[in-house]
């Protein structure tokens, strides 16, 4: 094969090429090997001359070969199941490339990133032969149908039947990924999400390579399907979570407490004058900030309903001004202000998608949101107490437990309660200094940076030394792996 990589095609410096951000990056990477996957196929000769004149490889691309690659890349996956894994996939991304960038100490020995480091951000659900929309399938699991799903998570899902790392759908759905692991042969891979943990780890023993596995759940929380055997470290956001893993056979020297992560501009101070001044906030009362604008149409269609039921009560609030995030929805928003000019608010304002995200909830006296893992980790960091609305299920559960059990959110699952919350803020507004209070036990800013230098940490490793899968002959071990766990603490 050529020694030119499909994946880096500019043969111009690092100083003099214009550099990709991450995530296009990846776009581009899933583009050419797209391409390069569909020439595969093909028997055009006028293809075959055209591919081999502008990637310079030869059309049987194998999982295996000699190739080197020019740059080192670090490969950060994440699914497009809501925008948690993503925001934390690019969180990491973001200090990696600030310690590239930068120059800065990245390894132990105080050594800096090689200037021409890729760091790509990938969707693995845009990889497969089938692409699949995440967020579509993540309703049959937020839906009427989590009650079931809660309970199989609980008590199948967190300690019993445990996914020890396989290779089946890299060889039945993601083989153009696992081409692409084997030709850009990254320095490390990072994993915000199942899918692309098992994945990489799958690729890994195909591809017979040695690159650590670094895995960081986006819940204060693990799924029994992440591939637990194969991974080299979790990243977790905080002890209880190692607690139950170390139920998983997970030796100690492969947990990390770092948090879970957050882009960088969550980790910034803000002007809160200045703040409420760019979005035409009373400067003189308590803003609740409700996030609304979300991916996923389940349960936010339910929570949407309970904001609703809410609005009219802040005519009783004079001393409050609700905000009502409605992200790109265009229609709620426009149903939304209907109802306010309806009962004659003039305390609420309705914000459509916002640039600036993290500044508004620094600004912000409470959050009303989800209680997914990255929305109340962003609240954390920010500093802004969390009211939690809704029956909250599987990791969600554990989600809200840990906030409320620490008296850093209130959790309410009807109006009803989040009216009398309302009041009792309005009422007693130290409450909200006392939640500040207990979050700062639970904040972990650099927390995206810690795991960045926990990565590269793993890197200057000896091979023999990463935690890898052996491949063995028996192709029932590389296909399939399972094992059987011991109760995690939660439920015991």
């Amino acid at each position: 094969m050529d020694t030119t990589s499909p994946a880096q095609t500019d043969t111009r410096t690092p100083e003099s090429a214009p550099r990709l951000g991450p995530e296009a990056l990846g776009a581009e990477d899933l583009r050419i090997f797209g391409e390069i996957e569909a020439w595969r196929k093909g028997d055009s000769d006028a293809q075959d001359q055209r591919m081999r004149a502008t990637y310079h490889v030869d059309k049987e691309l194998a999982f295996r070969d000699s190739y080197q690659p020019p740059h080192p890349t670090i490969l950060i996956l994440h699914a497009s199941v809501g925008s948690g894994h993503r925001s934390a996939a690019i969180a990491i991304a973001q200090d990696l490339c600030d310690l590239r960038d930068r120059q800065l100490p990245a390894f132990p020995d105080g050594s800096p990133l090689d200037p021409a480091t890729r760091v790509v951000v990938a969707d693995i659900l845009a990889w497969g032969d089938h692409v699949f929309d995440g967020n579509k399938t993540a309703t049959s699991f937020t839906g009427s149908t989590r009650p079931l799903y809660d309970l199989t998570w609980r008590y199948t899902f967190t300690g019993r039947a445990l996914w020890g790392q396989g290779t089946f759908l890299n060889y039945v759905m993601w083989r153009k990924f696992t081409r692409y692991i084997g030709h850009i042969k990254p320095l490390a891979v990072i994993a915000t999400h199942i899918m692309g943990a098992n994945m990489a780890a799958g690729a890994r023993t195909i591809c017979k390579q040695h690159y650590p596995l670094v895995c960081v759940p986006t819940d204060y929380e693990t799924e029994g399907l992440w591939p637990h055997k194969a991974a080299d470290v979790f990243c977790l956001g905080n002890e209880s979570m190692a607690e139950t893993l170390r139920a998983r056979h997970i030796a100690e020297n492969r947990i990390a407490i770092t948090g879970i992560p957050t882009r960088i501009d969550f980790r910034r101070s803000y002007d809160t004058a200045q703040v409420r001044e760019r979005f035409g906030l009373p400067a003189d009362k308590k803003i609740v900030l409700a996030l609304a604008g979300a991916t996923l149409p389940q349960p936010y269609v339910i929570f949407r309903q309970t904001l609703e039921s809410v609005i009219p009560a802040f005519a009783g609030h004079p001393d409050l001004h609700l905000v009502m995030v409605c992200g790109k929805d265009a229609d709620y928003a426009a149903h939304v202000r209907q109802t306010c000019a309806e009962h004659g608010l003039d305390n609420v304002t309705v914000l459509d998608y916002v640039n600036g995200m993290a500044a508004l909830m620094a600004a912000s006296d409470v959050i009303v949101t989800k209680s997914g893992g990255l929305t109340v980790t962003e609240c954390l960091v920010s500093r802004t107490p969390m009211i939690l609305v809704g029956r909250a299920y599987g990791q969600e559960k554990v989600n809200v437990n840990m906030l409320t059990n620490a008296g850093a959110a209130i959790h309410v699952t009807t109006a009803r309660e989040l009216v009398s919350q309302i009041d009792l803020i309005d009422q007693h507004p130290e409450r909200l200094s006392s939640m500040v209070v207990n979050a700062n036990l639970l904040r972990r800013p650099n927390a995206a940076h810690d795991i960045a230098r926990c990565t590269l940490a793993l890197t200057k490793l000896p091979a023999d030394d990463v935690r890898h899968t052996v491949v063995t002959k028996k192709l029932a071990w590389t296909l399939f792996n399972f094992y059987w766990g011991d109760k995690p603490a939660h439920i015991r």
